[in-house]
């Protein structure tokens, strides 16, 4: 179980490593009360992920075999990062998706890149192998304890800034970030997950009852791309997430195209997949509904991003 006091702790152990990053509230279309946004996009390494890797690598015994896991990209970036503030050296496994901007994020931490495998479970079967090999410490980019309850922290802190929220969206991947959100809030707030619809993990083991595997693909991937829930987070899912909102990819490119046009901020697809469902309608509040919306992450390319306005 994760607890809050777990979180809490986990809260005290990072808050000297990561940000406390800023809320504004915007106005939406449609939506009759102002929308907190929560601009984790500001954390350490471009996304919620430093949190997770600091509350690992803070308890953990790392030998000479150094830290390793395996990542779509933001999770590497996190734990380069984590692991040179704290003296460690680090080996990253990522596939041949990850998008160039989140590996010479990932490089330029120092960290050695190993670049193979089709996608994320493949580019983790050879981080296993290689913790197996050499001792590293491995750190899970979302079915770990230490992942969630770092991850949880956000919930946590966004409780204190923004407190009365009725619902919260949150991108969903692997699941970490919104299990460890969950955990905290404990229905407390209505908290609904947002995938792609080619990334539907989460809504298509929340339809099963159980968790299924599927084939990621489309425009967040890279970051969404998880082809399971963790299982931890999925024992949190059953009780702690109200459901889950399915949005397109055209629907992030507009999130992206509107946080920059209103906002000046830089999103990746994963970043403004939240904000897109409530954007794009298919997330409908209620009249006095207030709303919080996680925007998680900011790794790509001035290149890419610029395509979004061509």
């Amino acid at each position: 179980m994760i607890t809050r006091e777990a979180i809490t702790r986990a809260a005290a152990r990072i808050t000297h490593h990561v940000r406390r990053t800023p809320v504004v509230s915007v106005t939406v279309e449609g939506v009759e009360l102002p929308v907190t946004l929560k601009l984790e996009l500001l954390q350490h390494a471009g996304s919620f992920k430093s949190r997770g890797a600091f509350n690992t690598l803070l308890q953990a015994s790392v030998g000479p075999g150094g830290v390793a896991t395996a990542s779509g990209g933001n999770h590497g970036a996190a734990v380069a990062y984590a692991s040179r503030q704290l003296g460690h050296r680090a080996k990253i496994f990522v596939p041949e998706i990850s998008s160039p901007a989140k590996v010479a994020r990932i490089a330029s931490y120092g960290a050695e890149v190993v670049q193979r495998g089709a996608n994320y479970s493949e580019a983790l079967a050879l981080c296993e192998a290689w913790v197996a090999e050499s001792g590293a410490t491995g750190v899970h980019a979302y079915d770990a304890e230490a992942t969630l309850e770092g991850q949880g922290t956000l919930g946590r802190e966004l409780e204190a800034q923004a407190p009365g929220l009725d619902t919260l969206l949150v991108a969903v991947g692997g699941g970490g970030l919104i299990g460890g959100i969950a955990a905290w809030y404990q229905s407390g707030v209505k908290i609904v997950g947002v995938e792609p619809q080619t990334c539907n993990t989460l809504h298509a083991a929340m339809a099963a009852g159980e968790r299924v595997a599927v084939r990621p693909s489309g425009l967040a991937t890279d970051s969404l791309g998880a082809s399971t829930v963790g299982k931890l987070m999925f024992e949190i899912a059953k009780d702690h997430i109200a459901q889950v909102t399915l949005i397109s990819d055209d629907d992030i490119r507009n999130a992206q195209r509107h946080l920059w046009r209103e906002m000046q901020l830089v999103t990746e697809p994963g970043g403004a997949a939240a904000f897109a469902a409530l954007l794009s309608g298919a997330y409908k509040p209620e009249k006095d509904e207030r709303i919080g919306v996680v925007v998680c992450g900011a790794n790509t390319s001035m290149d890419v991003f610029g395509q979004l306005f061509i």
